[in-house]
């Protein structure tokens, strides 16, 4: 607005010569501005804004153009028009009652222009005493005046109207742009509450199954014990083996039941430190080892990764990992095996971490649906628990990308949060 009405200013009075007050109007412009400067620096603040300050800044504008009208014809200016704009702005920003404020604002000033405002031009009063030569001559001279000034006013009304039509469509697509980004938000927002809530509704079925599987476990754990101590070693030997891996198996059960209570909301106190990025990953990698002793895996480690730095160690991260390694696990033959790849990421205090399997790889039609819902393929071991996983390491800071590569197998890329190592 304020670049707008210099250019005009400057048109009028270089180019089309009109006899303007330069002073007052270059004042009104510089007050103007210092409204915008104290603007700015109040939006630095964290003080959110009221309806009532729009309000206000919208009447310090219809102020600042009844001040510029004022001092270029009054009502008579082509661009009385622009009093059209705050009172638009206000009916689609502010609640209507505003809007009526505005409506009386405007109107009101208008009113008061049309009788009141600077001439542009001193008229001179026609002498009472000249002869008819002289008042003929005095009245030709009025009425080519008269043509030129309507000329020069329909001119200023059709560009006025140009103007008007510009910064009417300029306003609108930038308040429908407004308008859709905060519906993409609000989508966004709304998504992410879906989401939420199905993972708020898998960690209650979690925490009922760990309850309503605890005492299963623990009888059966009991009786493979007594098996155990009512048959000699010596003479049952291929019994005691498999009673050994049956018990094997249910600890193992009960650790995954522990860590289901756990991502319901009993995080355990050892979830959540601070630990170096080399330690942490030597650990997620020794814990999955365990699970899946016979499975080659091939680690691939950038010499420009920053292992030396921290990470936000989490029980729930560190069993996503293992999710992912033994869903790529799965699909890989035992010649081949996974890739663990640690990369350094183009992003400052990022990291990136790929697995990469050798297996079929994901067809299009699942890897847009991934991380999105639970998806029931669990025999190509997409279901669950990489619809947590992508969850977890959202909520983390992180992003996870899932594609196939060019030569076969399915890629996980995750990018992972660092923190700096006290």
């Amino acid at each position: 607005m304020i670049g707008g009405e210099s250019l005009l200013l400057l048109i009028s009075i270089d180019i089309l010569k009109i006899p303007l007050h330069q002073e007052a109007l270059w004042l009104t412009i510089l007050a103007i501005g210092t409204v915008n400067l104290y603007t700015w620096l109040r939006l630095k603040t964290d003080t959110p804004v009221t309806e009532m300050e729009i309000f206000s800044q919208l009447a310090i504008d219809v102020l600042a153009i009844a001040s510029l009208l004022y001092l270029t014809g009054g009502a008579t200016n082509p661009f009385t028009w622009i009093f059209l704009l705050p009172v638009i702005l206000t009916a689609i920003v502010l609640p209507h009652a505003y809007t009526w404020y505005m409506v009386i604002l405007t109107t009101s000033l208008y009113t008061f222009l049309i009788p009141y405002h600077a001439n542009l031009t001193a008229v001179e009063p026609h002498l009472m005493l000249m002869d008819m030569d002289m008042a003929n001559m005095s009245a030709s001279m009025h009425n080519m005046q008269d043509e030129e000034f309507l000329n020069f006013h329909i001119f200023g009304m059709w560009f006025g109207f140009v103007c008007s039509a510009g910064l009417v469509a300029f306003f609108s697509v930038e308040l429908s742009n407004t308008i859709k980004a905060g519906e993409r938000r609000l989508a966004e927002a709304r998504e992410k509450t879906l989401q939420d809530e199905r993972i708020i509704a898998l960690g209650t079925l979690a925490a009922s199954a760990a309850h309503d599987m605890g005492t299963p476990l623990g009888t059966m754990a009991i009786i493979a014990h007594e098996l155990k101590d009512e048959y000699s070693p010596e003479v049952h030997t291929e019994l005691h083996e498999k009673m050994q891996i049956m018990q094997d198996q249910i600890n193992r059960c009960k650790q995954a039941l522990s860590v289901m209570s756990a991502s319901a909301g009993e995080l355990r106190a050892e979830s959540g430190h601070i630990k170096k990025l080399s330690d942490y990953l030597d650990e997620v990698l020794m814990q999955w080892r365990s699970q899946q002793p016979g499975v080659k895996l091939n680690l691939l480690i950038n010499p420009k990764a920053p292992l030396t730095q921290a990470i936000l160690a989490e029980l729930t991260l560190t069993h996503s990992m293992i999710n992912i390694l033994n869903n790529a696990a799965e699909v890989s033959s035992l010649d081949k095996g996974i890739d663990f790849s640690i990369n350094p990421c183009t992003v400052e205090n990022f990291v990136g971490i790929r697995i990469r399997d050798y297996g079929p790889g994901i067809s299009n039609k699942l890897i847009d649906k991934i991380g999105k819902v639970p998806i029931n393929e669990s025999n190509q071991g997409l279901g669950v628990g990489l619809f947590l996983t992508f969850s977890i390491i959202k909520r983390l800071g992180g992003t996870i990308e899932i594609s196939n590569a060019p030569t076969g197998g399915a890629c996980v890329d995750i990018i992972l949060p660092l923190v700096p190592l006290n």
